[in-house]
């Protein structure tokens, strides 16, 4: 037999295409979204990734606990949907008790939801000019909407005619 025709050979040549399966493990092999490169290295996204990580957790707890308050009170105790109009939101926001309760939602929420979209645009965005100017956009409508959410909250006027 040459070295063409060997078991081996043909095997090989029968796998030049990436497998999902590797030989020994029958399990499939999940490659990373992308690559690392020199500059992408470990010191440049240690403690912050860390940290994001940790802050998607307790967001997500406190998120629970605000959304579900929100609406066991609006809606359940409060009399439900159709009790919802100006004079309801009027009469809630004179209260600080419920503006600072609306702003932790939305300030929680705004940013919890950009670190997540943070990842995937980092996780699966190819090229470093594209994975820049979408995360550009999306920190320019988190801070868009924040910025607005948190103005219309401090400065509703009930007394609109």
């Amino acid at each position: 037999m040459s070295a063409e025709t060997t078991p081996a050979a043909t095997a090989t040549a029968a796998t030049d295409h990436v497998s999902l399966y590797d030989v020994d493990n029958p399990a499939p092999v999940i490659e990373a979204p992308r690559k690392r490169t020199a500059k992408s290295g470990r010191a440049s996204r240690g403690n912050f990734e860390m940290q994001a990580w940790l802050f998607m957790r307790l967001s997500g707890i406190v998120l629970v606990v605000l959304v579900l308050g929100h609406l066991l009170i609006q809606l359940v105790l409060d009399g439900g949907v159709s009790k919802i109009g100006f004079a309801f939101v009027a009469g809630r926001w004179a209260s600080p008790f419920w503006q600072v309760w609306d702003l932790a939602m939305l300030w929680l929420a705004m940013l919890h939801g950009a670190n997540g979209l943070r990842t995937v645009i980092n996780d699966y965005a190819q090229r470093d000019n594209t994975r820049f100017w979408l995360k550009m956009l999306l920190y320019t409508a988190t801070v868009f909407t924040v910025l607005l959410g948190t103005l219309v909250i401090f400065t509703f006027d009930p007394n609109i005619s």
